[in-house]
């Protein structure tokens, strides 16, 4: 079980492609230099193309002999600048990353600030206008709960239940950013990123608190507003029941 951290701007997303550079690419090829095996590594959740992790979470099969704390020296030392992994520990054989995640905690940052930041501005979405956080607020707290997310998801998911359970969707202000937090056990596809373009267009007072909770109910992808850039979105937390981490909810 292998807990990582990366910055995602350079990456085409976690999953392997034809073309292109990818976490987990070149994390299974550290791990194969680690190790001198071929192996495939299940993340707990694919992050798309420029989305960053502060504690995502995998796991992989090996016969090597390494003991972790020799594991996460070797992995540490292959792997480039922006990926690392945190922590390494030996788990069960039946766990498994993805499928035994109890809930998912994603944080979108938006930066406020009429000038350009450049040591946020790879990691946070900059809004240059003031916003109406409490009716962000507001809205953000409509989501929390079991409810049908077609609105929410981009066209392309491929699913058979847009429905989903959201545990925690509240908008917090940090100095000059908002932090909006968002935990559930699954996600739609572009899911975050349209929920938070669509409640900054509600802070602009392009859409009334009253639309977005009409969007929720329409069940139609063009009720609802943009996708916000993937560059504010980072995975910061994946939880599991009875975490061998000894942290996190189950």
């Amino acid at each position: 079980m292998l807990t990582l951290e990366y910055d995602g701007t350079e990456f085409y997303g976690w999953q392997v492609q034809a073309e292109g550079r990818t976490v987990q690419g070149v994390l299974e090829a550290a791990i194969a230099r680690s190790c001198g095996e071929m192996l495939r590594v299940t993340a707990a959740g694919r992050t798309d193309s420029g989305v960053h992790a502060e504690g995502q979470v995998a796991h992989f099969d090996t016969r090597s002999a390494l003991g972790a704390a020799q594991f996460l020296k070797a992995v540490n030392f292959w792997l480039p600048d922006d990926v690392a992994v945190l922590d390494c520990l030996e788990v069960d054989a039946d766990f498994d990353a993805r499928s035994s995640a109890s809930s998912k905690l994603y944080r979108y940052r938006i930066l406020l600030s009429a000038m350009r930041r450049p040591l946020r501005d790879r990691f946070a979405l900059r809004v240059w206008r003031p916003l109406d956080v409490d009716a962000m607020r507001g809205c953000a707290a409509l989501l929390v709960g079991e409810h049908d997310f077609t609105s929410f998801a981009s066209e392309h998911t491929e699913t058979e239940s847009n429905v989903r359970r959201i545990i925690r969707s509240e908008v917090l202000e940090d100095g000059d950013e908002l932090h909006y937090l968002v935990e559930a056990s699954g996600f739609l596809y572009n899911m975050v990123r349209i929920i938070v373009g669509t409640l900054l267009m509600v802070g602009k007072g392009k859409f009334t608190p009253a639309d977005f909770a009409g969007m929720r109910q329409a069940r139609d992808r063009k009720s609802a507003g943009p996708t916000a850039p993937a560059k504010g979105l980072a995975l910061v937390q994946v939880s599991y029941p009875n975490d061998p981490r000894g942290h996190g909810r189950g």
